[in-house]
């Protein structure tokens, strides 16, 4: 099968995604970004892969997105099925309007956010779709209720998660332990709550903080002296730089009070760590089970955090039970699994 994707930047996660699909003897793949790098997520730049090319372009604000126009255009109808990774883009509008008409594609995403007029007229060609590919089992759910004419497929983010299991735990035999959150410092990403559930935990507690700086110090201002002091802030990282982080901790904490996937659960699970997030974080349904390998709290609530927090300080037995399971777990989000349900996917949009 001659496949193409479109997607809109070189993300290290769907790139460990795509080595693996390229590998596959029943596929012929390329793949089109309509931009080299994001300003919200500098990730440093590697070298392209044959299959690979950045088109040329430009972006336009479209309220907190960025939309796309790219030129020239690839010509998709030298490939047998195209997956669209963007909808809110021009370039993926016009492809999807136009060159795709009458075409077997696939749209691969995250679950849609429900807007107004706009966002329906946006989401409208995914009617015409061959298939979707939600990521995530919440997404698929708002998939089939919402768009119900195309095939439906379950494939979220599947990353190469060998450094982080094969990195070293620190061992730890000072009672205490380390929370860590992985993320931008927004309040999206629930940063505000992590800390003021952080803040209402005992001094065995720490917090490892690594990402973008983003409204960190405004959210660390109102915090007491002796809290801070049992935080520290590791800045933003490379991706190979999260394996040594990762292990590092004992837990890991993702608050968000919206996530359409969450990558750091994935490497999470690699790394051997038990998982609390909330049940906003797409990534917790079909990762995180509660009592198994972590715990869940709703959204927003700080005081919830702070209970499931609480519950792995008083019990650390539970790390290393709970973080075995992670471990376990992960064996099965390789990017080679990852690629074979693409193959099934993509044969059978051709088939129907």
């Amino acid at each position: 099968m001659k496949v193409a994707f479109v997607s809109v930047v070189p993300s290290p996660y769907q790139r460990d995604l795509f080595r693996a699909l390229a590998a596959r003897a029943e596929v012929k793949l390329s793949v089109f970004y309509l931009e080299a790098a994001a300003p919200d997520s500098p990730w440093p730049e590697k070298a392209l892969a044959p299959y690979e090319t950045i088109l040329r372009g430009t972006w336009l604000p479209l309220g907190a997105a960025r939309c796309h126009v790219n030129w020239p255009l690839p010509a998709l109808r030298n490939y047998d099925v195209v997956v669209m990774n963007t909808l809110m883009s021009l370039t993926g509008q016009w492809l999807m309007r136009t060159s795709l008409r009458g075409r077997p594609w696939l749209f691969w995403g995250e679950r849609l956010s429900r807007g107004g007029a706009l966002h329906a007229a946006l989401a409208a060609p995914l009617h015409r779709a061959g298939g979707i590919a939600a990521i995530g089992s919440v997404a698929e759910d708002d998939y089939r209720a919402r768009f119900p004419e195309p095939q439906h497929f379950r494939i979220p983010y599947y990353c190469d998660l060998t450094a982080f299991r094969a990195a070293p735990r620190r061992v730890r035999d000072d009672g205490r332990v380390v929370f860590l959150f992985c993320g931008q410092m927004i309040a999206r990403k629930g940063v505000d709550v992590l800390l003021a559930a952080f803040q209402q935990l005992g001094p065995a507690a720490r917090l490892l903080l690594v990402g973008r700086e983003a409204e960190l110090p405004a959210l660390l201002a109102p915090l007491p002296a002796e809290v801070h002091a049992r935080i520290t802030y590791a800045g933003f990282q490379a991706p190979e730089e999260l394996p040594r982080l990762f292990a590092q901790a004992d837990a890991f904490v993702l608050p968000s009070r919206y996530d359409g996937w969450g990558v750091v659960v994935n490497q999470a699970l690699g790394a051997g760590l038990p998982v609390i997030c909330s049940d906003r974080v797409g990534a917790g349904h079909d990762l995180v089970e509660n009592g198994v390998n972590g715990l869940k709290f709703p959204a927003g609530d700080s005081t919830a955090l702070a209970q499931q927090m609480e519950r792995l300080l008083s019990a650390p037995e539970l790390l290393k039970k709970w973080g075995a399971a992670s471990r376990e777990k992960s064996r099965d989000w390789t990017p080679e699994v990852g690629a074979g349900k693409w193959v099934k996917a993509l044969q059978a949009v051709l088939q129907q």
